[in-house]
């Protein structure tokens, strides 16, 4: 089944956002791990997964619509210094996705394909719900805690589950 130009387009510019969300969350992991912050490096080594989830949905629908994904455009990966920027690096991206499917809803819409919208219906559910909500959190904790009491709260031991 051949998919319309502009909603092929917009999976393509979403795979690009998803991959390189992916790598940066895997990025801040491993510095979080190397830190000491085994609950946030915890939980976004969960949050990388979710986005591996989510471009290989995107890769299977432009399968299904004869689109050949470009593996080679991803997006740029921002990596933080400091456990708040890389917080609010990865917030960034997420809202970056959000409008970016939110975009490609309306275009999917417009020109009817309502299988592919329902897709990224619910991929906007889990960065809205999900991924943004939880870094919005985060953040929101470090303003009523303070950074230190915030880093000491995620240290815990190496392969702990994270908390919430």
């Amino acid at each position: 089944m051949q998919g319309s130009p502009e909603v092929l387009a917009h999976l393509q510019s979403l795979l690009n956002c998803e991959l390189a969300a992916r790598d940066q969350y895997m990025g801040h992991a491993r510095k979080f791990r190397d830190w000491g912050l085994f609950k946030l490096a915890e939980h976004l080594d969960h949050e990388q997964q979710e986005e591996s989830e989510h471009a290989d949905k995107l890769i299977e629908r432009m399968l299904f619509l004869e689109a050949e994904p470009d593996y080679n455009q991803q997006d740029k990966v921002n990596i933080g210094d400091d456990v708040e920027g890389m917080l609010r690096l990865d917030l960034d991206v997420e809202y970056r996705v959000a409008a970016a499917l939110k975009e490609a809803i309306a275009t999917c819409e417009a020109v009817q394909d309502y299988d592919t919208r329902d897709i990224l219906i619910q991929l906007l559910d889990d960065t809205e719900m999900d991924h943004a909500w939880w870094l919005e959190q985060q953040l929101r904790r470090i303003q009523l805690v303070g950074i230190q009491n915030y880093i000491q709260s995620q240290m815990g031991e190496d392969g702990q589950p994270a908390a919430g």
